[in-house]
């Protein structure tokens, strides 16, 4: 069998981090756009809808990438991969670049397929950015999103080194759908002050799609811009997972 190369794995990295977007920004516009409340209409679903879209996604992202690339579909991943588990540092940037640009693409299909919905609930795209991006619940106190995307994406972190680790012998095609629940439990238990996008290409790739397509508050303008936050506290959270899940589980497991 050929063994793929970079351009292979960046394409699946594309393609599954795509895919998460899909279904998750899929989700957040049944929710928004077709949630209105109005006598006679049917509401699409409320926040449950919401962590389940984004955990399909992730499941089926992984599910379609991680025979080529590994499905890292998250540069906190990538990073923490190539910090404890030897992933060549070559790789670092394209594959990130990948997972970014593949987001943008997923947000920009999203769109592209509701966009009588948008015409409709928000002619103006004043105020519909956060179905493709993540904002803060409280934009005064910015410190409690940082705090949140760094316990959640550790918490990421730690449980996918626990999924994957070949010491813990658990059956690899169980790996998405774990990875999965676990993107369901933080949405579930961690998703209402920066909206749990622990992942930095998850959140700036469509952010940079809303700017170009004339979103209105899109995080990177304004008195406190948010666009840093979830791509720069991710990035700590996740070593701080995977350093936790070495330090305190897997030096204690059998090397065979």
């Amino acid at each position: 069998m050929k063994t793929p190369g970079l351009l292979a794995e960046t394409i699946a990295e594309f393609l599954g981090t795509a895919l998460i977007l899909l279904f998750g920004s899929g989700v957040c516009s049944m929710v928004v756009l077709f949630g209105t409340g109005v006598p006679g209409e049917v509401v699409k679903g409320g926040y449950t809808n919401i962590v389940f879209g984004w955990a399909i996604g992730v499941t089926m992202g992984i599910y379609v990438s991680a025979r080529i690339s590994g499905a890292h579909l998250n540069p906190a991943v990538t990073l923490a991969l190539a910090v404890f588990r030897g992933f060549p540092w070559r790789k670092v940037v394209p594959y990130t670049l990948a997972q970014t640009l593949g987001a943008f693409a997923g947000a920009a299909v999203v769109f592209w397929n509701y966009r009588p919905a948008f015409a409709n609930f928000d002619p103006l795209l004043e105020k519909t950015a956060g179905i493709f991006t993540t904002f803060p619940a409280f934009p005064n106190a910015l410190s409690a999103g940082f705090l949140d995307q760094v316990i959640g994406t550790a918490l990421l972190l730690l449980l996918v080194f626990a999924i994957v680790d070949e010491r813990n012998q658990l059956p690899g095609w169980l790996t998405p759908i774990l990875v999965g629940l676990v993107v369901l439990g933080i949405g579930i238990s961690f998703g209402a002050l920066h909206g749990y996008a622990i992942n930095p290409a998850r959140d700036f790739g469509p952010r940079l799609f809303t700017a170009l397509a004339g979103f209105r508050n899109n995080g990177f303008s304004g008195p406190s811009p948010v666009f840093w936050v979830p791509i720069v506290a991710p990035l700590i959270g996740g070593i701080l997972g995977a350093g936790l899940y070495d330090f305190a589980i897997r030096r204690w497991l059998p090397k065979n």
